[in-house]
């Protein structure tokens, strides 16, 4: 059997939205290739074991596994990260917030203490760090496991020594003293309700997905914490649900006296990035 046919076996019992595009990644990572080679060798014959091998990856994804858990990494913003279930799937929408943030950077040279809040696999203080070479990255996640996944992930693209991973509830309580330019935070904002209906909920960790009642909970903590701890970041940059655009709007304007806010769309033209100038 070659890559051809048996992508054609594995769709006949596979469909979803992206089943051709699944299955050619699955195949990449059995034989340690790029889906663009993958495309390019159809005629190639497969071993027993690659078939095997395929075929076990292929069962896991028909019962509904993600496949960046199948297959152990996923792409985000050029590079490529682990992933496992204790982290999110990184989404194209969060790479706005890099590109935001690395063009501040940029324009403001000597800006260079970040924070992120939620790092899970650490793809945003990561990608920053891959592209400023300079910046200081504090990087916080409650989980220790994804905080795990993340140090591994920073290692792997050579950021280890420009980030310090924390295990905490959103800011360390240490008595640090700040000095703080940037907060990125892309933290969990599904409103409790909706994620409970959504085909996410249960095969991604509920831990970064659940906002509580309005998806906020998370963000009216941190933005109050900030104003505990006298952290004055010079911008914040937030990822939040499409419909929350007027309610974070709000809450930024409530904890942050003569804020300049900006609500950003992303490509599908939905609200998804707030931005406070302080």
């Amino acid at each position: 059997m070659n890559i051809r046919e048996l992508i054609k076996k594995f769709l006949s019992e596979y469909q979803s939205d992206n089943s051709e595009l699944d299955i050619q990644l699955l195949l990449a990572h059995v034989m340690n290739q790029s889906r663009t080679w993958i495309l390019s060798h159809l005629d190639t014959p497969l071993s027993s074991g690659q078939i095997d091998s395929a075929t076990q990856l292929f069962t896991r994804l028909k019962t509904g596994e993600p496949l960046p858990y199948i297959i152990g990494h996923w792409e985000f913003f050029g590079l490529d990260f682990e992933v496992n279930e204790h982290v999110l799937i990184p989404r194209p929408e969060t790479e706005m917030l890099v590109e935001k943030a690395i063009s501040f950077l940029k324009n403001n040279p000597d800006k260079k203490n970040v924070i992120d809040v939620g790092t899970g696999s650490g793809i945003i203080a990561i990608s920053i760090a891959k592209h400023i070479l300079d910046v200081k990255v504090i990087a916080t996640d409650i989980s220790p496991k994804a905080i795990q996944v993340a140090k591994r992930n920073a290692i792997k693209h050579g950021v280890e020594n420009q980030i310090e991973f924390v295990e905490c509830d959103l800011l360390p309580s240490d008595g640090r003293r700040w000095t703080v330019d940037l907060i990125c935070s892309n933290l969990p904002y599904i409103p409790t309700k909706t994620l409970h209906g959504l085909e996410v909920y249960g095969k991604e960790p509920t831990l970064a997905l659940d906002g509580g009642e309005d998806g906020l909970d998370l963000y009216r903590k941190l933005f109050l914490l900030a104003t505990q701890y006298n952290i004055n970041s010079l911008i914040w940059l937030c990822e939040f649900e499409e419909t929350q655009g007027k309610s974070i709007t709000n809450l930024a304007h409530e904890n942050f006296d003569d804020a300049i806010v900006n609500v950003y769309q992303d490509l599908a033209g939905k609200d998804r990035l707030l931005e406070i100038i302080l």
